[in-house]
């Protein structure tokens, strides 16, 4: 059974029949939200990272939201292969005992837990993510407004209430409850943030310049799912403000790619879509979004989760080609899912049945990038469908 599934937008799927897929012509990679069900891209990670982007040599911007996040700042570590396999094994392994008649870890537990494991992950590394020479990281929080500035016990699940209500009518209008905030690699030499990827006409969004006092935190404000982990309050150099999840602003980075910048990335129809022309007359190479993702729909909020008339895509992905996995492979897998949340909940205490399971699907998961390196080797356009 094939374990990989290739979904294209319009734009990418002409310059995939035009050109395949090279190293070169991938401007953008975006790491989503998920928690657990990321740890399925381990192997792909290593591969695109480690084996096949370092055979080009243009800037790359890296996207990520929650473990996205984790994922993308590891990519722009020294030898990201063994980092990634650092991730994998930490995040496999991550556990939060329960006391006799204790049914679930507390938040507080959970974030204690979980930022000195960042601090160990990255501590003395920070340098590094921030000073690739190639990679420029954009990390994806949400930010509190009004109720949800800072976090409560009682105005939170009020806010979160409100937002999902205004969300459900109208996405753009949760930028009242919820605002996106990026914290981006700076310009060499500038000490600005580079260029956003994506244009941020469709919610309400601000941006912020990474340093090496506000990696950690923004980081780990990513990874802070409501509930379950604290928010991280007041990032320095950041708009004052609650920190939250980067996916529930944007779960699955459903983003306009094609509207960022300026005529490069201006589209019109056909193949030509996919190509920008040089002053020579030349086409250079195509600009396109490669998105390694557990799922073929791009889910545009963590709100909208339940509102399937959102997963559908949209001219935002036009140039967008995803590396997803079979939904019919992921029924051979142990639990015949992806690993995720509730398995924390379904294993308990029982650490070594949770990191068999996880372990499985992460070493059956090469079969998707030795299916993928065939395909690179001789693209076939009927493996590639509509996204």
């Amino acid at each position: 059974m094939k374990a990989l599934r290739i979904y294209a937008g319009p734009v990418a799927r002409a310059s995939l029949a035009a050109h395949g897929l090279q190293p070169q012509h991938v401007a953008t990679i975006p790491g989503a939200a998920g928690g657990p069900k990321g740890l399925i891209l381990g192997a792909m990670d290593r591969f695109l990272f480690g084996e096949w982007l370092p055979r080009s040599d243009q800037a790359v911007d890296l996207v990520g939201a929650s473990i996205g996040a984790w994922r993308m700042a590891t990519a722009c570590l020294n030898n990201p292969v063994t980092a990634f396999e650092r991730l994998e094994h930490d995040y496999i392994h991550q556990h939060y005992e329960l006391a006799p008649g204790q049914k679930r870890v507390t938040a507080d537990q959970v974030s204690e837990t979980f930022g000195r494991s960042l601090q160990s992950f990255y501590g003395g590394r920070i340098p590094e993510v921030l000073n690739h020479p190639r990679y420029r990281l954009h990390i994806v929080t949400s930010r509190g407004r009004h109720v949800l500035h800072t976090e409560h016990g009682l105005r939170t699940p009020l806010g979160y209430l409100g937002a999902f209500l205004t969300n459900t009518v109208r996405r753009k209008a949760m930028g009242a409850w919820l605002e996106r905030v990026v914290f981006s690699s700076t310009v060499a030499g500038q000490g600005r943030a580079a260029a956003l990827p994506f244009a941020t006409g469709d919610y309400r969004t601000r941006q912020v310049a990474l340093s090496e006092g506000n990696f950690n935190p923004a980081l780990q404000a990513s990874c802070s799912i409501p509930f379950v982990l604290r928010a991280i309050q007041d990032i320095p150099g950041a708009p004052k403000g609650a920190y939250w999840d980067g996916g529930i602003t944007d779960y699955h980075l459903h983003l306009n790619y094609p509207g960022a910048g300026s005529t490069q990335n201006a589209i019109n129809s056909g193949a030509s879509r996919a190509h920008s022309t040089g002053a020579s007359g030349q086409m250079n190479a195509p600009r396109l979004v490669l998105y390694p993702h557990f799922q073929k729909s791009v889910v545009p909020g963590w709100l909208d989760k339940g509102l399937k008339w959102r997963h559908r895509s949209s001219p935002f992905l036009d140039t967008m080609v995803v590396l997803a996995p079979n939904q019919d492979w992921v029924k051979t897998l142990p639990n015949s899912k992806l690993p995720d949340r509730t398995d924390f909940t379904h294993y308990g205490n029982d650490l070594d049945g949770r990191v068999k399971a996880w372990t499985a699907a992460t070493r059956a998961s090469q079969q998707m990038v030795d299916e993928f390196i065939a395909w690179l080797d001789k693209p076939d356009m009927n493996l590639v469908h509509p996204l």
